[in-house]
């Protein structure tokens, strides 16, 4: 049975989480897979970089312990890479909204190295997936993301896999949980600030709150799927974008007593052209709309096919374990399909 060396870049509620879950899933990743794993190495913005080539105990790492026996620190991600000699790169450090930068670096330097890169960083995919899939691609390896827009909930996977000769016209999305949190509190009577802090105390919002309620957020998860779905380059400033900012508790209130609740609504669509409008941007949705019964810190998208008039996947209040377990599950997809030789 091979045992696989792992990595985290990023060691935050993220990556801790995933930890965590491989910790739980250890023996069934054994007898279910034939996957045996160790961590060899381990990197934060504040911690630095430290291998450990003999492996980390997973419990000490858990309790804050990253100086075991055989750790080992280092300068930069290349020494790192060399001493830690990973199969897999698992990266959740923080996104750049400007350039996707140092995540796209650290993925390049995993992939030259031979270690498959598994992400939950959109920027990579806005602004580098290009680079990084062909890397991928001429060393063998694999650069996967499924954690980046819907948490675990399968949206690349999906039309990798499963939906071969489709055609996707367009798509639309409840993507931030925050704003959800946030309208649903001001829908209550809350005051915005009152909805941002609900918000922060369920671990949902970005560091910079900004990100979330003027839309930055969905509209990076928008070129990602515009990028690997459509084929198309869309750019931040291409999406035409509007926040959350401009809506009064009692426009929510009345608005939710007519069954047609707002919602912060990511929208992307293929034009007669080939062009690709796209916005984000408060929407008052009818009642029958897919969107509309997405509450509290659930996700959705609704995807346009020329096979189906409309699918919609529903991430159903994630949490901290479910984007782990995307990053869990591409890693596993990953190794497995590398072992197959496909």
């Amino acid at each position: 049975m091979p045992q696989y060396n792992i990595c985290f870049l990023g060691f935050g509620n993220v990556g801790r989480a995933l930890a965590r879950l491989f910790g739980t899933k250890r023996a069934e990743l054994s007898q279910s897979y034939d996957i045996e794993y160790r961590i060899t190495g381990v990197a934060t913005r504040r911690l630095g970089w430290i291998a450990n080539p003999s492996g980390f105990k997973l419990d000490n790492l858990l309790a804050g312990d990253f100086d075991q026996p055989d750790s080992t620190r280092v300068t930069n991600v290349n020494e790192w890479l060399e001493q830690a000699r990973p199969e897999a790169v698992l990266e959740t450090t923080s996104l750049n909204i400007e350039n996707g930068q140092p995540a796209i670096g650290y993925l390049r330097a995993a992939l030259t190295a031979g270690a498959h890169a598994i992400t939950a960083n959109k920027g990579t995919v806005v602004f580098g997936y290009d680079e990084l899939a062909n890397l991928a691609d001429r060393v063998g390896k694999r650069y996967l993301f499924e954690s980046t827009v819907l948490d675990s909930a399968p949206v690349f996977s999906l039309f990798r896999e499963c939906l071969p000769a489709v055609k996707l016209r367009g798509f639309a999305g409840v993507f931030n949980s925050t704003t959800n949190v946030i309208l649903e509190a001001m829908e209550s009577g809350r005051t915005f600030e009152e909805g941002v802090q609900v918000a922060q105390e369920l671990g949902v919002a970005e560091t910079d709150t900004s990100h979330d309620v003027d839309g930055w957020d969905s509209t990076v998860k928008i070129c990602a799927l515009a990028r690997v779905l459509l084929k198309v380059p869309l750019k931040l400033d291409s999406v035409r974008r509007e926040g959350i900012r401009g809506l009064d508790s009692r426009t929510l209130r009345l608005a939710r007593a007519e069954g047609r609740p707002f919602k912060l609504v990511s929208r992307a669509r293929v034009e007669s052209d080939g062009s690709v409008t796209a916005s984000v941007r408060p929407e008052q949705l009818a009642g029958n709309d897919p969107l509309a019964s997405v509450r509290g810190t659930s996700l959705a998208a609704h995807f346009e096919l020329d096979m189906m008039p409309g699918l919609t996947i529903m991430s159903h209040r994630p949490n901290l374990q479910s984007t782990a377990y995307g990053l869990l599950a591409d890693f596993v997809n990953a190794v497995r399909k590398n072992d197959l030789g496909s």
